[in-house]
This record gives C-alpha cells, sequence and structure tokens, in this order.
C-alpha cells in the first residue's frame, strides 16, 4: 500500500501577507514543511523497509516450504529405511537363530566327534597294550625254550618303537619299564647251555668206570713161582716169600666204613646204583633242554648225593665228577632267563586306564 502524497499547496496570495504578522507566521510554515518532509521520507522508508521485509518474508517463506518438502521428503525415505531396517533386522535375527541353532548343532556334532576320538584312541591304545603283552609273554617263552635273551630284546625294542610312534602320554610309564628291563636284560650274564650239555654226556659216558665203595681192589696177575735159570736160591725163597705174604693179606681187608649202606651193597647192586647216577644225569640234560631248571637242579644234586654215598671218594674219577657236578649246579643258578616283570606290570596298569 503506497502512501498518499500530500496536495500542493497552491501559491496563492493570502490575504495575511499583507498583515503586520507574515513575518512571524513564515519561519512555523518552513518548519512545518520540514517535518512534513521528514514524514514522508520517514513513511517512503518505512515503505521500503517494509517492502524489503515483506520480500525477505516470501524468501523465507519460500525456503521454508522448500525445507518443509525436503524435510518431508527426508521423513519419507527415513521411514523406508526405517522399514527396511526393522526388515533386515527381522531377517537378521532370524539368520542369527538359525546360525545359532546350526552352532548348537556343530556344538554337539563336535562333542560326540571328541567323546569318539577320544573313544577310538582309547581303544587303539588298549589294543595296542594287548598287543604288546602277548607278544612280550611269547617272546617270553621263546626265550625260556632257546635259553637266549635275543627274541625278549627284540620284542622290548619292537613294542618301543610301537609306543614312540602312538605318541601317547599315557604309555610313556611302560617306555620307561622297557627301558629298564632292556637295561636290565643285557647285564644279566646267561650259562653256555651247549657246554654244560657237552659236561653233562661226558659225566654219562665216565658213570661206567667211576669205582664203588666196596669195589674189590683189581686182581693181580698171578706171579710166577718157578726159579728162573739166573736166580739164585736165596733170591726165590725171598720173591716166594713175598708172594705168600701178600695173599695171606689179601684174605683179610681191614677199611673204615663211613657209609653201612656202600659197604653192603652187593654187585648187582652197584649196577642199578651205577645206571640210576646215569638216569639222573640224563633226567638233569632233559630238563636243560626243556628249560626246567628246577627239576634239572634237583636232578643233578641227586645224582651229587648219589655219588658222595655209594662212589669211592678218593678215586680221582669220582673227585672229577663230584667237581663238575659242582660246576653244573652253579651254572644252573646263572641259567634262568631274566623275565620281564616290571614291563608286563607297567602294561597291566595302562590297560586297567590307572
Amino acid at each position: 500500500m503506497n502512501p498518499v502524497a500530500p496536495e500542493p499547496v497552491a501559491a496563492t496570495a493570502s490575504p495575511l501577507a499583507d498583515s503586520p504578522s507574515a513575518g512571524a507566521l513564515l519561519p512555523t510554515v518552513k518548519s512545518s514543511r520540514r517535518w512534513l518532509r521528514g514524514v514522508a521520507l520517514v513513511a517512503v522508508a518505512g515503505v521500503i523497509g517494509s517492502g524489503l521485509l515483506w520480500q525477505k518474508l516470501g524468501n523465507i517463506q519460500e525456503q521454508l516450504a522448500r525445507q518443509t518438502a525436503e524435510s518431508g521428503s527426508q521423513a519419507g525415505e527415513a521411514r523406508s529405511t526405517a522399514k527396511q531396517a526393522q526388515e533386515l533386522a527381522l531377517e537378521t535375527a532370524a539368520k542369527i537363530a538359525v546360525l545359532d541353532a546350526r552352532l548348537s548343532e556343530v556344538a554337539l556334532q563336535r562333542t560326540q566327534l571328541e567323546e569318539l576320538m577320544q573313544s577310538l584312541s582309547r581303544s587303539r591304545d588298549e589294543n595296542l597294550v594287548v598287543d604288546i603283552e602277548s607278544s612280550l609273554r611269547l617272546a617270553q617263552q621263546q626265550a625260556q625254550l632257546t635259553g637266549s635273551v635275543e627274541p625278549l630284546l627284540a620284542s622290548l625294542k619292537s613294542a618301543e618303537l610301537r609306543i614312540a610312534r602312538a605318541a601317547q602320554p599315557r604309555l610313556t610309564p611302560i617306555q620307561r619299564a622297557i627301558a629298564k628291563d632292556v637295561v636290565r636284560i643285557k647285564g644279566t650274564a646267561l650259562s653256555d647251555t651247549p657246554a654244560m650239555l657237552v659236561k653233562l654226556d661226558e659225566l654219562v659216558s665216565l658213570a661206567d668206570e667211576l669205582p664203588v665203595a666196596n669195589a674189590l681192589p683189581s686182581a693181580k696177575s698171578a706171579p710166577v713161582l718157578d726159579r728162573q735159570p739166573q736166580e739164585s736160591w736165596t733170591g726165590w725163597w725171598g720173591r716166594l716169600a713175598a708172594v705168600v705174604r701178600d695173599e695171606v693179606r689179601s684174605l683179610v681187608r681191614v677199611s673204615t666204613i663211613d657209609n653201612p649202606d656202600a659197604a653192603l651193597m652187593s654187585p648187582e647192586q652197584a649196577f642199578f646204583v651205577r645206571e640210576n647216577f646215569k638216569l639222573k644225569v640224563l633226567n638233569a640234560r632233559l630238563g636243560l633242554l626243556a628249560r626246567q631248571t628246577e627239576a634239572a637242579r634237583s636232578d643233578l644234586a641227586a645224582a651229587s648225593g648219589s655219588l658222595t654215598r655209594f662212589f669211592d671218594g678218593a678215586s680221582r674219577k669220582t673227585q672229577a665228577a663230584q667237581a663238575a657236578l659242582q660246576v653244573l649246579q652253579v651254572q644252573m643258578r646263572t641259567l634262568e632267563v631274566p623275565r620281564v616283570d616290571e614291563t608286563l606290570a607297567a602294561l597291566t596298569t595302562a590297560a586297567a586306564g590307572r
């Protein structure tokens, strides 16, 4: 709205111009005009300012309308985004639930698989322990039959390699027990079985030559009583007297009786005593071949007792046979093949699961 401009004042001659107070009113009129001009300028400035404000207000309204439109579109986009996010969240929650279910299944399967592996491992270890124990017992029997520790050492080394290949901590005590048994077996000195068999055969052959305790002295050849041509009568009578004296002495034999059984033994009994001695030595030989050291040792002890009781101890052959029997008895004590009891105990402990 434009303000109404003041109408111009007609430049007519006022009737008071000629009056005496016209000069006094002239400044007042001028000041009124100035005031009117100032009011007009203020009004113009106000109109201009109002126009500028109106224009600025329109710009602000346009900007607000534009921002409102943009905010509406952004709100729509935000709602669609929120809806998509909600749908995505629901889908993610469903996937997480499925993943949790699969994870539970996988955990259950892993637990079952671990239990199965442990069961298989225990079964494998138990089978290994049982196999090693059976092989060691078989090797022990072979060593006792052959009198050699080589089968036992080979079985122990094979068991040690198999346990090391298994790499199970629960089988470590078995390895320590095997190492101790190997050291103990290698440090054991065994007797020479073939040499012992040869000595027993020599004793059997010597039995026929051993004199019994009441054996009669060997018969001497009959002396020649005829007088030799170059022999004097004095020498012949002296030789004849010596022969008669020896014959008289042979009629009575005086000896110390340490064992009445040996003194009262007849020649037939002496034959059976000698054969019994042979049988005991042969039984000892069979026991040595069968690796029955206790039976062989008892047979040797019985043969030694029979030799002391019924045979002549002063004879060199009897003394040699007695010495051979003593040596064989000592060697019988070192004939026993060492056992692997410590390893077998460790295997039993491992098989029991302790």
